[in-house]
């Protein structure tokens, strides 16, 4: 089965820039309607109506594709099947920011075949960036070629994080964050990890790392990969999971701390 790498590429980015575009604009008219998931998360009519923009999208050119989507509702994505051709989504990451209008938060749309994600697209409409990532050609923001940070020193690294949603697991976040502020220069929480882990690949962020899902990590990892950063997890990933699909303790980073960064993150784990 072979695809046109660029052209997902392309139909990825308008697919990102016409959903951000649309939810961008019902915030502007006060439209946005607010509601909760099971677990109280921030769910708005603009997540359903950025998820119904892409479906349809998908649906209309790539019959027989498979979507995996944050607003489906899939509490057991480990048991989804990854094989063939699958588009992953995230329709607006960063609920809480954009209800706030706050300008971190952004559209995410990444191909993956088996499990390999070959191209994709973030897009952060009031950042007025649109990053792009091909398989083995790069990425860019937009039009511009993304090269990360030559970070060499964690003591000179701005590394970004996140808190998860179940409170059980705060406490340890928090104190990883701690651990991590002794040991680089900053600490940075954007509460939009795509367009965190873009950060990596334009140089912003020299790190990023926290628990995430498929739909977080399939676009803008490959951007940041792109970009020449390097990822892993802080523990194996489980058996039938792709690694590039799997988001728990995962970490984007420049290659010079990359060997620092992990063992201290393993050793905060054990």
């Amino acid at each position: 089965m072979k695809f046109d790498l660029r052209e997902l590429a392309l139909f990825a980015e308008q697919a990102v820039t016409k959903a951000g575009n649309r939810i961008s604009e019902l915030r502007s008219q006060e439209k946005v309607e607010v509601n909760y998931k099971d677990a109280g998360e921030l769910v708005t009519s603009a997540d359903l109506l950025s998820e119904r923009i892409l479906q349809e999208a998908i649906m209309g050119t790539f019959q027989g594709h498979r979507i995996l989507s944050e607003e489906d509702g899939v509490h057991s994505w480990d048991q989804f099947k990854f094989d063939g051709p699958v588009w992953v989504m995230d329709p607006l990451d960063g609920t809480v920011n954009f209800s706030r209008n706050l300008p971190h938060y952004g559209v995410s749309l990444a191909f993956a075949l088996d499990g390999v994600v070959l191209a994709g697209a973030v897009y952060a409409p009031d950042l007025n960036c649109t990053y792009v990532g091909i398989k083995g050609e790069g990425s860019y923001c937009n039009g511009e070629r993304l090269q990360i940070r030559k970070c060499t020193s964690l003591l000179d690294a701005i590394i970004g994080t996140g808190f998860p949603h179940d409170p059980a697991k705060v406490q340890p976040a928090i104190e990883r964050v701690n651990r991590l502020r002794r040991s680089c220069r900053d600490i940075r929480r954007f509460a939009a990890p795509t367009v965190d882990i873009c950060y990596v690949a334009s140089g912003k962020l020299d790190a990023h790392t926290e628990s995430l899902s498929p739909w977080d990590v399939a676009a803008a990892g490959l951007i940041a990969r792109e970009a020449g950063a390097m990822s892993c997890h802080v523990h194996a990933v489980p058996d039938g999971i792709p690694n590039e699909l799997y988001g728990e303790e995962v970490v984007f980073t420049t290659p010079g701390i990359f060997d620092d960064l992990l063992t201290l993150l393993r050793m905060e784990s054990e």
